[in-house]
C-alpha cells in the first residue's frame, strides 16, 4: 500500500466514526424530521394545525405511560404490565362515578392509591421472590387484566347502564374532568410528567442512584445505595403513570371499554426503548421516550392520511421503526 492511500485511508477512518457518532445522538431526530417532511410533501393537510393537535393529543396517553416504563428501564427493570394498570385505572374511575358517585378528587385519588398497590406487588414478586422482571411483570399483567374484566362484569362502564342486578347505575362523570383528556390540558399534563421525570433522573440524588443501581447492582450496593428501596420506588412509580395514563384514556373517552390500555403496551414500550438513543445518552431518559412517542404519532397519523389500509400499518410502522433503531445502534467497525 503507497503512502498516499495510507493517508487516504487514515482520513476516511476517523470520517466514518464522526459519522455513526453523529447518527448514534441525532439519528432518531432525523427520522422525526424526514417523517413530518415526507408526510408534509405527500399530504397539504398534514402540518395544518389541527393535525399537529390531534397528534399532540394521540401521544400524550403513550407518553405518560412510556416514561413510566423508563422509569423502570433506570434500575435494570422492565415493567409489561403497564398496559392492564391502564385498563383498570380506567375501569376503577369510572366506576368511582357511575357506581359510587364520587367527585374528580375521590376517584383520582383511590384510583392512583390502587395502582399504588400494584407497583408494590411487582417488586414484591421482583425483590423479595427474586423473579425476573419481565416473567414477574408478564404475570401480573394477565392478573390485572383478569381483575379489570371481572371488575367491570367483562363490559363496558358507563353513565346510565345496566347493572348486573337490574338497576341502572344513577352517577354521573363529573364535567370537569373531561376536561382532562382535552387539549391544551392532556398535552400539558403530558409535558410536566415528561419534564418533572427528566429532570429527576438527571439532576438528583436519587435518579443518579437510580441510574447507578441500572448500570451495576452490585456496584451500587456496595458503595451503600439502597437497592431495594429504589428498586420499589421504580416498579411503584411506573404504575402510578400507567395509572395516570388510564385515567386520562377515561377523560378522553368518558367511558371504560374492555381492556383499554392493553393496545397502549406496545407503543409504550417502543418509545421508551427508542428513547434511550437520544443525544447518545444509551440511557432511559424521559425526553428520548417523549421523542420516541412522537415519532410513532407521526407515524400513525401521517398513514392513516395517505389512506394506508389498517392491515398494512404495522408493516411501514416495523419497517421504519427498523430504520431509525439501526440509524442510532449499528456499531462502529
Amino acid at each position: 500500500m503507497s503512502s498516499k492511500e495510507m493517508t487516504l485511508n487514515a482520513a476516511a477512518t476517523p470520517l466514518r466514526h464522526r459519522l455513526f457518532d453523529f447518527l448514534y445522538k441525532w439519528g432518531m431526530l432525523i427520522t422525526v424530521a424526514l417523517l413530518i417532511a415526507g408526510f408534509g410533501l405527500a399530504s397539504d393537510s398534514f402540518l395544518e394545525p389541527n393535525n399537529i393537535i390531534n397528534i399532540l393529543r394521540s401521544i400524550a396517553i403513550v407518553t405518560v405511560i412510556a416514561v413510566g416504563v423508563s422509569v423502570s428501564l433506570t434500575v435494570g427493570g422492565f415493567d409489561l404490565s403497564v398496559g392492564s394498570t391502564a385498563s383498570l385505572a380506567n375501569a376503577l374511575v369510572i366506576s368511582l362515578f357511575v357506581w359510587y358517585g364520587m367527585n374528580s378528587v375521590e376517584a383520582i385519588a383511590l384510583t392512583l392509591a390502587l395502582c399504588t398497590l400494584i407497583g408494590l406487588f411487582n417488586a414484591f414478586l421482583i425483590v423479595i421472590l427474586r423473579i425476573p422482571d419481565m416473567l414477574a411483570t408478564l404475570a401480573t399483567l394477565f392478573i390485572i387484566q383478569g381483575v379489570a374484566m371481572t371488575y367491570s362484569f367483562g363490559g363496558s362502564i358507563t353513565e346510565n347502564m345496566v347493572m348486573p342486578s337490574g338497576d341502572m347505575a344513577e352517577g354521573a362523570i363529573p364535567a370537569g374532568f373531561g376536561l382532562l383528556g382535552q387539549v391544551p390540558v392532556i398535552v400539558i399534563i403530558m409535558l410536566v410528567v415528561t419534564a418533572a421525570a427528566q429532570l429527576a433522573l438527571s439532576l438528583t440524588t436519587h435518579g443518579r442512584r437510580m441510574y447507578a443501581l441500572g448500570g451495576n447492582p452490585e456496584a451500587a450496593r456496595l458503595s451503600g445505595i439502597r437497592t431495594t428501596r429504589y428498586r420499589v420506588l421504580a416498579y411503584v412509580i411506573a404504575s402510578l403513570l400507567a395509572g395516570l395514563g388510564g385515567i386520562l384514556l377515561a377523560s378522553r373517552i368518558g367511558s371504560s371499554q374492555v381492556n383499554a390500555g392493553g393496545g397502549y403496551l406496545m407503543d409504550a414500550v417502543a418509545a421508551a426503548w427508542i428513547g434511550l438513543s437520544l443525544a447518545g445518552s444509551g440511557k432511559p431518559n424521559a425526553l428520548g421516550t417523549l421523542v420516541g412517542a412522537v415519532l410513532l404519532g407521526v407515524l400513525q397519523n401521517g398513514l392513516v392520511m395517505l389512506s394506508v389500509p389498517y392491515y398494512a400499518m404495522d408493516i411501514i410502522k416495523g419497517l421504519v421503526l427498523a430504520l431509525a433503531l439501526a440509524m442510532t445502534y449499528v456499531q462502529r467497525r
